[in-house]
């Protein structure tokens, strides 16, 4: 379960500040898949961040398992994050030097975790990605690559995975696609999935929605 508490991110001061999160308070139950939208400028992003361990908050808590992530150190907060999170982006955040099967196995060297090659031959396989693995992102296609990034947010395994507008980039068909397959891995794989998106056809098929505006829940 992650805990949000009075969660609040501000940017400048007196006349220039910006509540770019406001007082956010939040349950998201293990094996929930949930949508946070809004509008562009409303906080989503800032949120995503904040509950992922990506960005401080200027006041507030967020838990895990009753565990402030705020109170460990940076390199326990980054080993948390490698071992418990993954990430999928909107622009993917591929490394253009790396092929498919290295930017995919990366987080797992850096965590020094043995890849079980039968799990990842499966993933490979059901992402549609097994012909590409010797590819640099430069040759894949938009919906090749959010796959790879996928595939990378899940090879440690991790209990949560967060998404920032993972449609958002890709056209409306390989869109539905990429909106499918994060449901179903959620249902497979067991995982926590807190998407952040514009599309609401995705938002609906989520447990739950979260509008945010101003910074707020609405």
């Amino acid at each position: 379960m992650i805990e949000l508490k009075n969660i609040k991110r501000y940017y400048g001061k007196n006349d220039s500040l910006v509540k770019a999160v406001n007082d956010v308070s939040l349950t998201i139950n293990d094996g929930e898949l949930l949508a946070i939208v809004g509008k562009s400028g409303s906080g989503k992003t800032t949120l995503l961040n904040l509950m992922s361990g990506l960005d401080k908050p200027t006041q507030g808590n967020v838990l895990y398992e009753d565990e402030d992530i705020y109170a460990m150190s940076d390199n326990t907060l980054s080993d948390f994050r490698l071992n418990n999170i993954g990430f999928v982006f909107q622009f993917f955040d591929l490394i253009p030097e790396l092929n498919v099967i290295e930017n995919i196995t990366l987080p797992a060297k850096i965590a020094k975790k043995k890849v079980e090659k039968s799990a990842l031959d499966e993933m490979l396989e059901r992402l549609e990605i097994k012909e590409k693995i010797h590819s640099r992102p430069s040759k894949l296609s938009g919906g090749q690559q959010q796959r790879t990034a996928i595939a990378r947010s899940l090879i440690n395994d991790p209990k949560y995975i967060f998404c920032d507008e993972p449609t958002g980039n890709l056209d409306e068909n390989t869109g539905h696609e990429i909106a499918g397959l994060l449901i179903e891995l959620r249902k497979r794989f067991k995982k926590t999935v807190i998407i952040v998106t514009h599309d609401m056809e995705l938002a609906k098929q989520c447990d739950r929605i979260i509008n945010l505006s101003d910074g707020k829940i609405c």
